[in-house]
């Protein structure tokens, strides 16, 4: 039993480095955002294209990622995604003028597509295999994974305003993330144990179309709303704070502050709630009070109801994603990076959504469209086969 759980904690270790990595990767060259814009002397606006430039990059990563992950498995796929994004991170500290930053920023974004499927694979596996729930601390280092990157690139900044030493320290840490990783993932024997005829079939299904299933379906739409609600909070709280709440200056920046915390906080404790409720039950009654809370909140206005609406998105849509891929996952790969698919567009689509409704109505009413999109995560929910918590025990975290 001991030799058991000493293997699963291993694994989960390295699954967990491989999450790290993607939130550590983005992190860094999303924190110097502003000395890229002063090197290269861009504006506004093509700062706002490189970012989306990223989410393209990973919204059309599907067809890519489905035919590798079948090709290489999650293990080989998520170690090659890895060295991509490393060389692609010291090629934009040397990256001459905007074009070429925009190409390395995009290519960056199909890496990061292949990463998200692979390394959400592992941790749907590492569930499997153990019977055992892991996968909502494995996001939470993702978001350790930036908060590191960020005092790093703080420190770096202080000590030189330059790319390339920062850029160069952040890939020899980023290359020791994935040589931790490398020897414990998980294996893909279930393609090996496929019969000959079950192997002609799927070379047959390759030549014609194939549509996905309803409950595929059912979960990239809860996926949209799902990440809709997490990306709007992150770009429009502090907006909200000030203009809407009337908060002061000092205090605008808490509203981001409160999702985040609650969110890793949430994350930290989601698997303990999946092994005791189930996850149909984490996410149906978590994305249900992430809705009704912000909703109350808009209806009340001010800065405390707002604070308190915000700490229920938090706790109630962290543990959301996690669960949708362990679902995903269950689907195929293909369902998986389809969904991952639908994840990014809907970060990438969600607050210019809220914006635009913003700039018609008011900001009020596009943080409603951030509460309903978290009802309607409830919703789609009640479609989607969630696997059975029976016999699953709660991973220790992992840090």
């Amino acid at each position: 039993m001991l030799g058991v759980l000493d293997d699963f904690r291993r694994a989960q270790l390295a699954i967990a480095a491989l999450f790290c990595f993607l939130g550590f990767q983005y992190a860094t060259w999303a924190s110097r955002l502003p000395t890229l814009k002063s090197e290269l002397g861009l504006d506004e606006t093509q700062i706002g294209l490189l970012l989306m430039a990223c989410g393209v990059g990973a919204a059309v990563s599907f067809p890519l990622v489905t035919y590798l992950m079948r090709r290489l498995g999650s293990g080989r796929l998520a170690l090659l995604s890895g060295l991509c994004m490393v060389a692609l991170l010291l090629a934009l500290s040397a990256a001459p003028d905007y074009p070429v930053a925009l190409l390395i920023i995009c290519a960056d974004g199909v890496a990061v597509g292949c990463l998200n499927v692979a390394m959400n694979a592992q941790g749907a596996a590492l569930e499997a295999a153990y019977e055992r729930t892991a996968m909502a601390q494995l996001h939470a280092t993702f978001s350790g994974g930036s908060f590191v990157a960020a005092l790093v690139a703080s420190g770096s900044n202080a000590l030189t305003s330059a790319l390339v030493p920062h850029f160069t320290a952040a890939s020899v840490l980023l290359l020791l993330l994935l040589a931790c990783a490398r020897p414990r993932l998980l294996p893909d024997d279930e393609r090996d144990r496929q019969p000959a005829e079950t192997g002609e079939r799927e070379k047959k299904s390759r030549r014609r179309l194939t549509l996905p299933s309803r409950v595929t379906l059912w979960l990239g739409c809860a996926m949209v709303f799902g990440t809709v609600t997490e990306g709007a909070m992150n770009d429009w709280s502090a907006l909200y704070m000030k203009d809407v709440a009337h908060a002061p200056s000092q205090l605008a920046p808490m509203g981001i502050a409160v999702v985040s915390v609650t969110m890793v906080l949430a994350r930290v404790l989601g698997d303990g709630w999946r092994s005791r409720w189930g996850d149909a039950r984490v996410v149906r009654v978590g994305s249900a009070v992430a809705g009704l809370g912000l909703a109350l909140a808009l209806l009340a206005g001010g800065v405390v109801p707002a604070l308190i609406g915000f700490a229920c998105v938090g706790l109630g849509v962290a543990a959301v994603t996690p669960c949708l891929y362990v679902a995903a996952a269950a689907e195929g790969p293909n369902a998986l990076a389809l969904v991952a698919a639908t994840g990014t567009t809907g970060l990438l689509a969600g607050p210019a959504v809220i914006g635009f409704v913003a700039g018609v109505s008011s900001l009020v009413w596009g943080m409603a469209v951030v509460a309903a999109s978290a009802v309607l995560v409830s919703l789609c929910s009640t479609r989607i086969r969630f696997t059975s918590p029976d016999a699953k025990d709660v991973a220790e975290p992992v840090a």
